[in-house]
């Protein structure tokens, strides 16, 4: 157990590294933060009046190499619709220290950034950047965005940040991305057809329009969800999620993987978009009590809404299963949805099948219903609610009906 003279210079030394966080211009923490946000202030003021000038101003002239990046985002951000755009600081960290004057030039800045874009968000969508401040001739500036690496946190990189940004706006999808209008009209087109197949499924409070992200590569597209290269390999598109208290959501980001969505036939592009855009649509009526094999199984349903695929084409992997006597006995569990399962595909097979028999054996506006249930108390009340049966029930009925479409 320490001793109460280590406990006595371990309060010392967290009351000056407490000090030493707010050290610049004047020497106190408030000092020190509200000059960081009047640089943050400027530049959220610049980016929504598009004035290049004052966005630059607000970048530490030193760093030239950091400040020919910001002039490409600035350039990048003044192609997209932004309605709204502004920093709030969570907090200022010291650096090590390598001088005594070196803790009145430089803090490290925790920063979220919220925006809307015009059309398509109805709620700011919120992204964490870790930035260097120094302090010059009594003026403070952003000299980069890297300062959370050693610490193992990481600015949320954004399309604007990858390189020079083509904006494609379709009838009902706006598509950022790089590598010119070219690449990306495609994956507009397939959203415009999208959106109407969805907004005949469900019928809510949703926009009825897209945002799709198409980075440059597979390990962008991880950048931007903030995992590792790894993590996302294989798989298509994912949509992002940021849920609120009350009850509203933004305009989900569908980001695409651009290896794993280039290998998949015409129809195959057709389904995950129009499944990554069901998830749009259904956010402000999915919670955490949701199980995934509903909400996985209702975007494929929708997915595959019109398609002519036979069940045992879409369900070839489930099928195989069933035939070689591997009959599932449960509904996919949530964990059954993890991207290192080796039963992915199974799981997606089986959910969409569950929804598949609930709209064919009590409609599809009954699906609806139970997937708005869902979220708001369990699976077995929400069955029993909408359907009529208990969660055993209804998985004994599910078991029946895929033993019977694919054996």
């Amino acid at each position: 157990m320490p001793s109460r003279w280590m406990w006595f210079r371990l309060a010392a030394a967290l009351v000056a590294l407490a000090v030493l966080a707010g050290c610049g211009a004047g020497g106190s923490p408030t000092d020190v933060d509200r000059a960081v946000r009047t640089v943050l202030d400027a530049r959220a003021r610049a980016v929504l009046r598009h004035d290049e000038a004052a966005f630059l101003a607000s970048v530490d002239p030193t760093a030239t190499g950091f400040r020919d990046s910001q002039r490409q985002v600035f350039g990048n951000l003044v192609k997209l619709p932004v309605g709204s755009w502004s920093y709030r600081l969570q907090r200022t960290d010291a650096f090590p220290l390598t001088s005594e004057s070196d803790a009145q030039r430089r803090v490290a800045a925790q920063v979220e950034l919220e925006y809307t874009l015009r059309g398509y968000d109805t709620a700011p969508v919120s992204s964490v950047a870790y930035l260097t401040m120094t302090e010059r001739g009594g003026h403070w500036y952003v000299a980069a965005q890297t300062d959370g690496e050693p610490a193992g946190r990481h600015t949320t990189v954004q399309p604007w940040d990858q390189g020079s940004l083509t904006v494609v706006a379709g009838r009902r999808s706006l598509v950022l991305g790089q590598g010119g209008a070219q690449r990306l009209t495609g994956y507009a087109d397939l959203a415009d057809a999208a959106v109407p197949v969805v907004q005949n499924a469900w019928r809510g409070e949703w926009p009825g329009r897209a945002i799709v992200e198409v980075p440059p590569t597979e390990a962008d597209m991880a950048a931007l969800l903030g995992a590792q290269p790894s993590a996302y390999q294989g798989i298509a598109a994912v949509t992002t999620a940021e849920l609120h208290g009350n009850g509203s959501a933004p305009a989900d980001r569908v980001i695409v993987n651009p290896q794993a969505f280039s290998g998949l036939s015409p129809l195959g592009r057709r389904v995950v978009l129009t499944h990554e855009l069901t998830h749009v649509a259904t956010r402000t009526a999915t919670t955490p009590n949701t199980p995934l094999w509903l909400t996985e199984g209702f975007a494929e349903w929708v997915g595959n809404t019109g398609t002519g695929q036979p069940v045992q084409q879409v369900a070839a992997e489930l099928r195989a299963d069933v035939r070689a006597g591997r009959q599932p006995r449960q509904l996919p569990s949530n964990a059954d949805f993890g991207s290192a399962n080796r039963g992915l595909p199974q799981a997606y097979e089986g959910a969409w099948l569950a929804c598949r028999m609930v709209a064919e054996q009590w409609g599809s506006g009954a699906l609806v219903r139970l997937y708005r249930a869902a979220g708001r108390e369990s699976a077995d009340a929400a069955l029993r609610g909408t359907l009529g049966v208990g969660l055993d029930q209804f998985t004994a009925r599910w078991q029946t009906y895929v033993a019977r479409e694919l054996g």
